[in-house]
């Protein structure tokens, strides 16, 4: 192998580790998410993830069932939608005024999330936490 050639593949070889060390990816931890949602969802979304929350009597609007977020939308998770009802960009009016806001109590530790449509969207680790619970329940 000439020199040219060794030093090409010792600099893409350092650039390509370079970007893993820059970007590491970890992985959604279903288990913490399903605990967030027990913690801070369940009382409205009911513990089977059905709309059945022990709240949810009180509310003029129901909660929705939330293991039929794919199958109301052509078979994809709606994970735009959903990261945004969560922190608060797309706010939710339920019992006369809007969902509770949950993203200050997610904040922090930013990770990217890809949409079916490969887009990438950033949230907390802990939302991303939540939305692989969710997408787990899906009917």
């Amino acid at each position: 192998m000439n020199t040219l050639s060794s030093l090409k593949r010792n600099a893409l070889i350092a650039m390509i580790a370079g970007f893993s060390l820059a970007s590491p990816v970890v992985a959604q931890d279903v288990t913490e998410g399903e605990a967030l949602y027990l913690n801070h969802c369940a009382d409205c979304h009911g513990v089977a993830v059905d709309g059945n929350g022990s709240l949810a009597n009180a509310m003029i609007m129901k909660p929705k069932n939330l293991r039929l977020l794919a199958q109301q939308n052509d078979g994809v998770f709606p994970m735009l939608t959903v990261i945004k009802r969560i922190d608060g960009r797309d706010p939710l009016v339920s019992h006369g005024s809007p969902m509770p806001v949950f993203g200050q109590y997610f904040e922090g530790d930013d990770t990217a999330l890809k949409t079916a449509s490969g887009q990438p969207v950033m949230t907390s680790r802990s939302i991303a936490d939540l939305v692989a619970y969710l997408q787990e329940q899906q009917q």
